[in-house]
């Protein structure tokens, strides 16, 4: 390439650029200029939609039957009844049971509060006015059709045309004589509302070709407990799919969004201890889910914005086209939820697998048994405590019995690591424990196969205690909740991770771990080689710290058992070095088989061959 093609090429690139840089600097003068005319129209016209719907709501009140009067001034709608309904007053009305309380706003004929009434105990800054679900103007439920012009319930202030003790029915009116119900029934001693969506004498203004409506539902769920990371951490929304195992989930402490194409039988706003629950007479055919947390310094207290756009099939072979639906206002009560055969226990977040079987079958059935005949729950979390340390005792013995003997080793063991101290020989002093472990009958895996075999049932634990709606607002010694932490000391300042408060139960916790590792590891035989240095400090001093640090923040119950169980544990574990394990019978084993020649199972054998060619290779690197 020469040179007059180089500076002709440069010259279109600086032509380029900066023709590039005029025609940005000259859009986003048209913009702002666009912009600012749209506001101008926009403000003129908010101006002008106020204006005339004040003129409605006037006509509409001096003359409400009287849809020619609201056309001679404004006409929003086609159909002029809807022009009449949208300038209404509304007004509240209410459906209640021995278990909620639901209020309904005529306008949209929708939920307008929801409050639940047995499960609210006493009192307390975070919900002092009562157990609200839902609070007063807090959500929304409206259905989108198309009538000839599409129109938004929510819009529209509906009569009430019937009501009795358990429901209450909403239409509203077209000038065709056809109207959209709402029909909801709330049974004695139930939280499930029955909503029954209906258009009736529809055809003049409902297309054929309309097979769909949209229904948008949303509500600002409130913090309804103590510790806001712990609510937080465990409310969520759920959505589940007909004849899956279990439902899935989305938030869980954190903001998402999900768009659904498949078919969908119901979604859930899961907060911590209680649930709102929409479920499809058929099924939901597409959808839209949202969640969103609040802060925690939210001045309105409230713990996330759940909303779900769905999409549901009319069913156009009758006159009358009915869209069943259910609410479910209440409680994330495992027999209550399972109650309904709908899988809605399955929000629970009680694990899966086996850690969920064993929470179903043996936790919850044992702690329910439990509480028909003690009252505090402290009492009974000791006494699940004691049964647990009972049932697993065959396990923990073995494995207690396991590295009791191997610290009795401790002496044999302090001698071979005098014979080989070289670094090159620790494959020989590996293969001289093993020799010594067999001889003095020990297995070395003898302590810990039984210790993995109860990590089932302690993480079956660790989930159920925070879920356990049992446990909200119950008082136990100094904590006034065992579903949220106690506090025994409140700082005035956050440490980070930490919190703002000291848990007692959390520091005993953390105080008995520390006792109880540093108890495990002086039993070990190797306690005092410098190689263990790092993972002994690990076991003594980080894990307790981490898990004092975790804990603060969990449930005070949490931590009650985790208190409960590592004293028990370290007890035990007392019992068995005193009595049960016989060091001068172990060193007898081992003195009587030194010598002889003992059998080699298949597994040492591979050990052993595995250990060789380690020591080969090792050997052949050294060399080259």
């Amino acid at each position: 390439m020469d040179r007059k093609s180089i500076i002709g090429f440069i010259l279109i690139g600086v032509i380029l650029v900066g023709f590039s840089f005029y025609q940005n600097k000259q859009y986003k003068k048209q913009k702002a200029f666009q912009d600012q005319q749209d506001s101008i129209a926009l403000a003129a016209k908010m101006e002008q939609l106020a204006a005339d719907s004040a003129r409605v709501a006037e006509l509409a009140a001096m003359a409400p039957d009287s849809a020619a009067a609201v056309n001679d001034v404004f006409i929003p709608y086609k159909d002029s009844s809807l022009s009449v309904s949208s300038a209404k007053a509304s007004e509240i009305v209410a459906l209640e049971n021995d278990k909620v309380r639901i209020e309904f706003n005529t306008k949209g004929a929708q939920p307008y509060s929801v409050k639940v009434k047995d499960f609210y105990y006493y009192n307390r800054e975070y919900d002092s006015t009562g157990l609200f679900l839902i609070k007063p103007d807090e959500s929304t439920f409206a259905i989108k059709v198309y009538t000839g012009e599409y129109i938004n319930t929510k819009d529209f202030v509906f009569d009430v045309a019937e009501q009795t003790d358990s429901s209450i029915v909403f239409r509203l009116g077209f000038v065709c004589g056809g109207y959209i119900e709402q029909k909801y029934t709330l049974p004695a001693d139930s939280y499930m509302l029955s909503d029954n969506l209906s258009f009736v004498g529809m055809d003049p203004v409902l297309p054929r070709s309309v097979s769909m409506i949209d229904i948008d539902w949303g509500a600002r769920i409130p913090r309804c407990e103590k510790g806001y990371k712990n609510e937080k951490q465990y409310s969520k929304m759920d959505y589940y799919f007909s004849d899956d195992k279990k439902p899935l989930e989305l938030g869980r402490g954190r903001d998402g969004s999900k768009r659904i194409d498949n078919r969908m039988k119901w979604v859930a706003f899961q907060q911590q201890f209680f649930s709102a629950i929409l479920t499809a007479g058929d099924e939901f055919s597409s959808a839209d889910l949202s969640i969103k947390y609040a802060p925690e310094d939210d001045p309105a207290r409230n713990l996330m914005t759940c909303t779900a756009s769905l999409r549901a099939e009319l069913d156009r072979t009758s006159e009358v086209v009915s869209v069943p639906m259910s609410f479910y206002f209440g409680p994330n009560d495992f027999n209550i939820l399972k109650s309904y055969d709908r899988k809605y226990e399955k929000i629970i977040p009680l694990g899966g697998n086996l850690v969920g079987w064993i929470s179903r079958f043996v936790i919850i059935p044992t702690f329910h048994f439990l509480g028909r005949f003690i009252k505090s729950y402290g009492l009974i979390i000791l006494l699940m405590t004691i049964l647990l340390k009972i049932v697993i005792s065959p396990l923990t013995i073995k494995s207690y019995m396991s590295s009791a003997k191997m610290s009795a080793l401790k002496p044999e063991i302090d001698k071979l690591n005098e014979k080989y101290p070289k670094q090159e020989d620790a494959m020989k002093k590996q293969q001289a424990q093993m020799d010594l472990y067999k001889r003095a009958g020990v297995s070395p895996m003898g302590g810990c196969l039984p210790m993995l075999l109860q990590f089932p049932v302690l993480w079956a634990m660790f989930r159920f205690f925070p879920a356990s709606i049992e446990l909200r607002q119950q008082r136990f010694l100094w904590a006034e909740d065992l579903s949220a932490y106690d506090s025994i000391l409140d700082l005035g300042f956050n440490i980070p991770l930490y919190g703002d408060h000291v848990s007692l139960f959390a520091l005993l916790m953390g105080v008995t771990m520390f006792f109880f590792s540093k108890m495990t590891v002086n039993q070990q035989p190797n306690a005092n080689d410098p190689s263990m240095a790092a993972m002994n400090f690990m076991s003594k001093w980080m894990m307790p710290i981490m898990m004092l640090f975790i804990c603060n923040n969990l449930s005070s119950a949490l931590s009650y058992y985790y208190f409960l169980s590592n004293v028990l544990t370290m007890g035990q574990n007392w019992a068995i070095k005193k009595w049960f394990v016989k060091p001068d019978e172990i060193l007898a084993t081992l003195k009587a088989n030194q010598g002889k020649a003992l059998p080699k199972s298949k597994w040492q054998q591979r050990l052993e061959e595995a250990q060789k060619m380690q020591a080969a290779q090792a050997k052949n690197a050294k060399r080259r």
